[in-house]
């Protein structure tokens, strides 16, 4: 059988940090997750703007954002979900990739809870300009991404 390739925009996505996939959509790890479990939900077919999918692309992202936040959630013990899209470049958008981001969510995992959308703004120009301007955040290696792409690759068996 032959391995899956993915991309994300211009990027090519190693299957191994791909953990979940239907015909139409996937979920990846994050290079530079927020938080625990902060994940990336992708149309196969590469579209840059939501409004372009098709029907059947928008309710199987939904639903594999669905299915993932579920068992996300519960693997970190969290309490609520942060589904967001950055819809083009001035909505904070820097792949020109549909992507729906699965944050799980603890209280308290931030001062104010709609900071993470700052910091999603903010994570998003950093990749854009290529600064690393949060400290606290790196780049995960490839094998780290893979590890955790393993364990919850298991919660969909």
């Amino acid at each position: 059988m032959a391995a899956e390739h993915y991309t994300f925009g211009p990027y090519k996505i190693h299957q191994s940090e791909v953990f979940y996939s239907t015909p139409l959509s996937y979920a990846m790890v994050n290079l530079r997750p927020l938080l625990p479990g902060h994940v990336l939900i992708c149309p196969k077919r590469e579209v840059k703007r939501f409004v372009d999918l098709t029907a059947e692309e928008t309710s199987d992202l939904w639903l594999t954002a669905q299915k993932v936040g579920r068992q996300l959630e519960s693997y970190h013990k969290a309490s609520s979900l942060t589904l967001a899209i950055q819809d083009g470049p001035q909505a904070g958008q820097t792949v020109p990739h549909v992507h729906i981001h699965v944050v799980p969510r603890r209280g308290g995992d931030f001062e104010n809870n709609d900071e993470i959308y700052d910091a999603m703004d903010e994570k998003e120009k950093e990749l854009k300009e290529k600064l690393d301007l949060d400290k606290e955040r790196k780049d995960r290696t490839l094998g780290e991404m893979a590890q955790e792409a393993d364990d919850y690759r298991k919660l969909f068996l």
